[in-house]
């Protein structure tokens, strides 16, 4: 049996994730991670920045890189936009007009393509503003139309030429990019689309969307396309007005013949409302004396939904979701001296001793220990010891603050699989080596033995600020208990819906990283 996955489905799918991040029913967040991927252990490379491995979508894979994982952002809906393809608007190219019945057997005329959603049937123009193609000069005897040679700058409601240059190109303006949007979601490949167009009282977006609104706007099938002239109809009319038949009603075209019956223009005259079909009724035009294989194809393209600009979404096709986060040194939960290799978004992970869904706006996700003046420095990424009530804690060392006194660090299983073959295999001292144990509040020192660093715990510090100079109070973002603080949620919660491995990023303190990721429906 045949069947296909609808493009409206894509649609709903991302509208839906969009929703779901606005009701606030969900948490969602950009968590950055693993700190030292080129070294030996699980998910790990040598070769990791100039061969970076994709991720692996299994269980197994996702739980360690939440073991990676350092600090998140929460995504809300100031940080989250739909998105189209961006084109644009080039003196001299040819564009798509748009259509409701390209597919296999009828491409795009430019393109070649079987969807209307990779047809170039809307464009950008410098300022901003998006367009949908009407008209460009085609027909059947010309399918392609003529090239666009007046860049469109009308913010008009109803579908105008943008110039005077006679290329015949008529557009419908559909909204402007805002420059708040252009700062965080600009790209070079795709254009950010408004998130509450259905509901936005904005005089812009609900000027447009009641225009294409049917039951507001009775004018809505906005061009008649003249596939096959035909021949023999009524010689040398001008400006006579039929109507268009279907499942709609009030719909009207004015048609133009020349000197042998051909048809040669039409003009909307009324678009009507109502319509998923139509057909021209030419026999005002005296069709009853046209010999067979002379009649006429004209083709009224439907508007989606009510009309042009009533559900953008639908319109434009967006199955694409951006996400933006931006991570800086505004707090000392994300270290600036820290790296990460790893991009993700979890999905509801849970507060730290409960089943509560974390709900802040960002989270530590790393274990951290307040010390005494160290001797040494640590290096990112090494590894870290203490000897424990039961054997060794080991930890890799994520961040080092010699201001604070505050080192930061996560463990995974890289640190007790077997540390030559990086799994499950079995080796001398597993017994006491494998063993997962946490640091503690001591008199044992924390020691990184590949670098020499070595301190102990300040077993007498509690709380989430210092004052290591006098003269300024710095939160440590988060509490602290005898020195050891835990991560703000429980290890392994929640859904990791998104992962991105790349070449390994060091931070610093005068850069702020920008993260955007594209999910496709």
């Amino acid at each position: 049996m045949a069947a296909i996955v609808t493009d409206q489905f894509r649609i709903l799918n991302a509208n839906n994730f969009v929703d779901t991040v606005g009701a606030g029913t969900n948490s969602y967040y950009v968590v950055l991670g693993l700190a030292n991927p080129t070294s030996v252990g699980f998910g790990r490379t040598s070769a990791w920045d100039t061969n970076t491995p994709n991720p692996v979508d299994n269980f197994d894979y996702n739980s360690n890189d939440g073991d990676d994982a350092i600090f998140a952002k929460k995504v809300t809906t100031a940080n989250i936009r739909r998105l189209v393809r961006r084109v644009n608007w080039t003196q001299g190219t040819r564009y798509e007009i748009y259509r409701h019945d390209y597919s296999v057997t009828n491409p795009s005329p430019v393109t070649r393509v079987s969807r209307l959603y990779d047809a170039n049937y809307y464009v950008m123009n410098k300022n901003y503003d998006v367009y949908i193609c009407i008209e460009n000069g085609s027909s059947g005897i010309s399918t392609t139309g003529n090239a666009s040679q007046d860049e469109p700058l009308f913010t008009d409601l109803e579908p105008t030429r943008a110039g005077e240059s006679g290329d015949q190109y008529i557009w419908k303006y559909l909204f402007t990019v805002p420059p708040s949007d252009i700062i965080k979601f600009d790209s070079t490949d795709y254009i950010s689309v408004p998130n509450d167009w259905e509901t936005s009282t904005t005089t812009q977006i609900q000027s447009v969307r009641e225009n294409g609104d049917s039951t507001i706007n009775n004018n809505q099938i906005k061009t008649v396309y003249v596939d096959k002239q035909g021949l023999g109809y009524s010689q040398n009319i001008i400006g006579k007005e039929v109507d268009i038949i279907g499942d709609g009603v009030g719909a009207k075209v004015v048609i133009d013949t020349d000197s042998s019956g051909k048809i040669i223009k039409t003009t909307m005259s009324s678009g009507g409302q109502g319509y998923t079909y139509g057909m021209v009724d030419l026999g005002p035009l005296g069709n009853s004396g046209v010999s067979v294989g002379n009649f006429a194809k004209l083709i009224p393209i439907i508007p989606p939904s009510r009309g042009h600009g009533y559900n953008l979404y639908k319109e434009l096709g967006t199955d694409k979701v951006l996400i933006f986060a931006r991570f800086d040194d505004s707090t000392k939960d994300f270290p600036t001296d820290t790296k990460f290799a790893q991009i993700s978004i979890v999905k509801n992970p849970t507060s730290i001793g409960s089943t509560s869904v974390f709900i802040d706006n960002q989270y530590s996700s790393v274990g951290a220990i307040k010390i005494l003046p160290p001797t040494g420095t640590p290096t990112i990424g090494e590894k870290i010891q203490q000897t424990v009530t039961g054997g060794t804690a080991h930890g890799y060392l994520v961040s080092y603050d010699s201001d604070t006194r505050v080192i930061k660090y996560y463990t995974d299983r890289s640190l007790f699989y077997n540390g030559t073959t990086t799994d499950q295999t079995d080796y001398v001292g597993v017994t006491t080596e494998a063993k997962v144990l946490s640091f503690e509040s001591s008199a044992e020192s924390i020691i990184a033995p590949a670098s020499g660093f070595s301190a102990s715990v300040d077993q007498n510090f509690t709380g989430i600020s210092t004052n290591p100079t006098g003269n300024k109070v710095i939160s440590l973002g988060v509490n602290f208990t005898n020195g050891l603080a835990t991560s703000e949620i429980n290890k392994g919660s929640g859904e990791i819906i998104y992962v991105d491995n790349r070449p390994l990023i060091t931070r610093n303190s005068r850069q702020k990283e920008d993260i955007k990721i594209i999910l496709e429906f």
